[in-house]
């Protein structure tokens, strides 16, 4: 996966008060630092080089905790998942001030950008954002079916004359050991920064995409 370079500016809206505001704790440049810290460059635009800026706006209350996370503006894609889910690992880290009301919505840009170096030669150099948001579309559709078969197999549900097929679209898709390898890291760091969430939604895509290399993760914190 590809380094990420993370830049991000604070702005407040929503909120008629003059009165003294949330505040991260340590300062604004902490908040660039955890922010870049626990960004993880997701796998199809690191894979395609697509730089993008997600705005994510959410609130925070009185026990400094984020609450209502959502992309304002975003492509569509796998980085406005990413923005949400650091800005989520914001929670209680904010520093609130005397009478507080919580009526504060905040809105965070948040900017992904490659290391263009290694984005040399790679054709998702290229790619604009229209091509991208459909090309990404396409792959969710095509993963959907692949996991939506494993799913109904462990079930006992599924066609197993169709895995061949499954096979062969896993193939195209490039789902294999090295993926589920690269994705298992990734989901470890997420595991690290206490994103438990996190870490069991890309343990449960390698299991339902044919693997048991993320059983054993499953089964101790998952369940």
């Amino acid at each position: 996966m590809l380094k990420v370079i993370a830049s991000i500016t604070m702005l407040w809206c929503c909120t008629a008060t003059t009165k003294a505001q949330p505040v991260f704790k340590d300062g604004a440049a902490a908040l660039d630092r955890f922010i870049s810290e626990k960004l993880i460059y997701p796998e199809f635009s690191s894979q395609n080089c697509i730089a993008a800026t997600i705005n994510v706006g959410f609130s925070i209350d009185k026990d400094g905790k984020v609450t209502d996370a959502q992309v304002q503006q975003g492509p569509g894609i796998d980085l406005d998942d990413e923005a949400v889910r650091v800005v989520k690992l914001t929670s209680g880290k904010w520093s609130i001030p005397a009478n507080y009301t919580g009526s504060v919505r905040v809105v965070l840009p948040i900017r992904f950008n490659p290391d263009y170096v290694k984005c040399q030669g790679r054709v998702g150099q290229s790619m604009n954002m229209q091509q991208a948001i459909v090309t990404y579309q396409k792959r969710q559709e095509l993963e959907n079916a692949v996991t939506n078969y494993y799913t109904n197999k462990y079930a006992g549900k599924a066609n197993v004359q169709k895995e061949s097929t499954i096979e062969a679209l896993k193939k195209e898709l490039g789902i294999n050991e090295e993926l589920w390898t690269d994705l298992l890291d990734q989901a470890n760091q997420k595991l690290r920064q206490g994103d438990k969430e996190g870490a069991c939604k890309d343990w449960n895509f390698i299991k339902n995409t044919g693997s048991d290399m993320a059983d054993a993760f499953l089964a101790k914190h998952c369940n």
